[in-house]
């Protein structure tokens, strides 16, 4: 299993319409075959323009494949990517 957590940073006046994107991105996730668990956390008060994501992937194929899939290019590469002012990603396996 591969686990890609990834965490952005909006401008808070855009945050409304990065979650609208994001929860689009994950429903449509979810239902792709090597996807084995996809969630999005939206920072409380003080950090409304921050999301976290956390996706498990069966492999580095099934992953390859969701960076290929129209979702994900239209609401992540075409959406949410130009919005963001941050964007840190860490891709690995679990440890514990």
């Amino acid at each position: 299993m591969l686990i890609n957590a990834v965490v952005y940073t909006v401008p808070e006046d855009r945050a409304d319409e990065v979650e609208r994107m994001f929860a689009e991105l994950a429903a449509a996730s979810r239902k792709e075959p090597g996807c084995l668990g996809y969630e999005v956390m939206r920072g409380g008060e003080g950090a409304r323009g921050t999301f976290a994501l956390f996706e498990k992937w069966r492999d580095q194929a099934a992953l390859d494949e969701h960076m290929a899939a129209e979702h994900f290019i239209r609401l992540g590469l075409n959406g949410v990517r130009p919005i963001a002012t941050g964007r840190t990603a860490v891709k690995g396996a679990l440890v514990a």
